[in-house]
């Protein structure tokens, strides 16, 4: 996957941790667990070629967090580029 630039950025964070740096656009949700007015934070992804390749053949998208606790997360897909 190639990060990609996320429609409304609010900042980039990871960069001066020596990584590419990710655009995040921040943002506050209703979450059934914890909530109107949740905090969470948005970025965007496109597959390569070769990934969609596969996503079109029905592999699935993985989602791997760095350490060892895992945080509340949401995978969805964003919409088609204008």
């Amino acid at each position: 996957m190639l990060i990609a630039a996320i429609e409304g950025v609010t900042r980039i964070i990871g960069k001066s941790q020596g990584y590419l740096g990710l655009p995040l656009r921040d943002e506050v949700m209703n979450c059934a667990v914890t909530g109107e007015g949740t905090p969470a934070m948005v970025s965007a992804w496109q597959p390569t070629p070769d990934e969609l390749a596969r996503l079109n053949a029905g592999a699935s998208v993985h989602l791997r967090v760095i350490g060892t606790q895992h945080p509340p997360v949401m995978l969805e897909v964003g919409q088609p580029p204008a």
